[in-house]
């Protein structure tokens, strides 16, 4: 357990004792990760709180110093690529994203409408969240072969299926591809812009794409749900949507530069980033620049999260009082550490409430075989069934393959989230439907022949 203690405590903070029983319960009484690292930052200083160990096997603590990968939370730092451009007058929110691409790669449009970069970095462009030709060879890495062929190829055909800005649709495609823009347009590799641009300027010299000897001495290991280890993610064709690796010290300096407490050539960009905003699915959410941005009255959250197969990560900010917060975990844990974030920016938003654990029942799994196959689940949503030995799969469209686990002979659950699919079967027992019960819904799909 790592502790950097403050000098004079916010008001808003809670006690030091109090954050060590969180992190303790989510650690050692639900097994929700292995190690859990939390840093804060108030107008008074900054802290860190940890508890837990690197990995399963690696018995040394985490602490500010730990590398996680910290997924989506890569979102934020290449929307902040992009409103520098924007400050430096290189680009305007409103060029079109196709602009500084080769003629080979051709984005789909609309009603005579393009893709301009603000819809991309707002989740509004129409894209998918994930291209349909993502076959990972290894589900474990599952952006690791996936190249910029193929993502030029899937852009050519897609047509999309609203009109450009109509609405949000969370797109991990879309933020890949808003990264891979603006490196074309610098003429450099995603991760060289992000060093020069970012990094290099807030102090953050563990923060990056590729490990360096230092930092992966300093890695904590990824585990699965369940606490398995688990390979790193790699996305070579879509880093700006999740590539990154971090820690908590250095994301505490890119909350100081958010915040105003260190000064920065960021300043003007970390001010456009808030600004242009567009409505999620919520009165009081909303989309910024790379952010997301809960309103509650005259106050606001302003954070992002992120996920790998192993790894969860949060950073946010509270301007009001000029406060922000970084939880890093690894595990995978299918509820998240949202929570904790939000709670230590606002003790009035509650802790989730434990998860009862699942256990895998003992199933003949030549019951399977009745399972495989289509699922209809909305007219362009289909969850795919497969079978490997003795294992099942799903898959929905637009979204990578995860394995379900049985807890009874029709019944099964994910591990990655907090979902289960309930099987509805005939007399022989083969599947006609499923249903799959996920964020308090129950969703029935039929099975298509």
């Amino acid at each position: 357990m790592a502790v950097c203690t403050l000098a004079h405590p916010s008001p808003e903070a809670l006690r030091d004792e109090e954050i060590r029983k969180i992190l303790s319960d989510r650690v050692d009484s639900q097994a929700q990760s292995v190690g859990i690292v939390v840093g804060m930052i108030y107008p008074s200083g900054r802290r860190i709180i940890a508890h837990g160990r690197r990995g399963r096997d690696d018995a040394r603590a985490v602490d500010g110093g730990t590398v996680f990968e910290v997924g989506s939370v890569t979102k934020v730092f290449t929307a902040l690529l992009l409103a520098d451009m924007v400050a430096r007058r290189e680009a305007a929110l409103s060029d079109a994203a196709a602009v500084d691409l080769p003629a080979a790669a051709i984005l789909p449009a609309r009603s005579g409408k393009t893709i301009t970069l603000v819809d991309l970095a707002t989740h509004t462009s129409g894209l998918p969240r994930l291209p349909d030709n993502l076959d990972p060879a290894d589900p474990a890495n599952p952006y690791a072969d996936y190249s910029v062929g193929q993502l030029y190829e899937f852009l050519a055909r897609y047509e999309l299926t609203r009109e450009i800005g109509a609405a949000y649709e969370y797109s991990n495609l879309g933020y890949g591809l808003l990264g891979h823009v603006l490196a074309m347009g610098a003429g450099a590799s995603y991760e060289s812009l992000v060093r020069a641009r970012i990094t290099s300027p807030l102090n953050m010299r563990s923060t990056a794409v590729a490990l360096s000897a230092d930092m992966r001495d300093r890695a904590a290991v990824a585990h699965d749900a369940t606490l398995e280890p688990v390979p790193y993610w790699d996305l070579p064709t879509l880093p700006g949507a999740g590539a990154l690796r971090s820690t908590a010290d250095d994301l505490l300096n890119f909350l100081e530069a958010v915040l105003g407490f260190r000064h920065s050539p960021l300043a003007a960009a970390f001010a456009i980033m808030p600004d242009t905003r567009r409505p999620i699915d919520a009165s009081d959410v909303e989309t910024a620049l790379g952010w997301v941005v809960s309103r509650k009255g005259g106050d606001e959250i302003i954070w992002h999260n992120g996920g790998t197969g192993g790894h969860m990560a949060f950073v946010g900010y509270r301007p009001k009082t000029r406060t922000g917060i970084v939880v890093l975990a690894n595990a995978a844990a299918p509820a998240g550490f949202d929570d904790i974030g939000l709670h230590l920016l606002d003790a009035a938003l509650p802790l989730a409430e434990p998860k009862r654990p699942r256990k895998v029942a003992k199933v003949d799994p030549k019951l399977f075989d009745f399972y495989v196959g289509r699922y209809q689940l909305a007219p362009d949503f289909i969850l795919t069934v497969t079978r490997r030995d003795n294992r099942l799969f799903a898959q929905a469209t637009g979204q990578v393959e995860a394995e379900i686990f049985p807890q009874g002979e029709k019944e099964f659950f994910y591990k990655v989230v907090d979902a289960q699919i309930s099987f509805e079967t005939e007399a022989g027992g083969r599947a006609f439907g499923l249903v799959l019960h996920q964020n308090g819904q129950h969703l029935s799909a039929s099975r298509l022949d």
